[in-house]
């Protein structure tokens, strides 16, 4: 069985830089294309980005320039490195895989993590 573990979230302030982990265990996350969303309270859950079994990355046009995405292979972990945070940042983020080549639908995710918050400080 696939699980997914976030980590990482917690408290920052706007302008501020934060990395959250996704660790994958019951199968090699490698098989899938890795997907990062987030989720205000009262919202739906938008796409952030996500990064392909080839290594691509995408990312959503709020992001774009401020979040990476990475993965170690090694380690079976995905990485969202989020650098320049906006007040609008600070939201649970979760991860997500899929086999699907729709990678901005969340629909199109079975397995998800339980999600990491992250919380502006300012």
């Amino acid at each position: 069985q696939v699980q997914l573990v976030e980590s990482g979230g917690g408290l920052v302030q706007t302008g501020g830089s934060l990395r959250v982990s996704c660790a994958v265990s019951g199968h090699s996350f490698s098989s899938y294309t890795m997907g990062w969303f987030r989720q205000a309270p009262g919202k739906e859950r938008e796409f952030v980005g996500a990064i392909t079994r080839t290594g691509a990355t995408y990312y959503a046009d709020s992001v774009k320039g401020r979040f990476t995405i990475s993965s170690d292979n090694a380690k079976n972990t995905v990485y969202l490195q989020m650098n320049s945070l906006k007040p609008e940042d600070t939201d649970v983020h979760y991860c997500a895989g899929t086999s699907s080549v729709i990678i901005g639908q969340q629909s199109q995710y079975g397995y998800w993590g339980q999600g990491t918050q992250v919380t502006d400080s300012s």
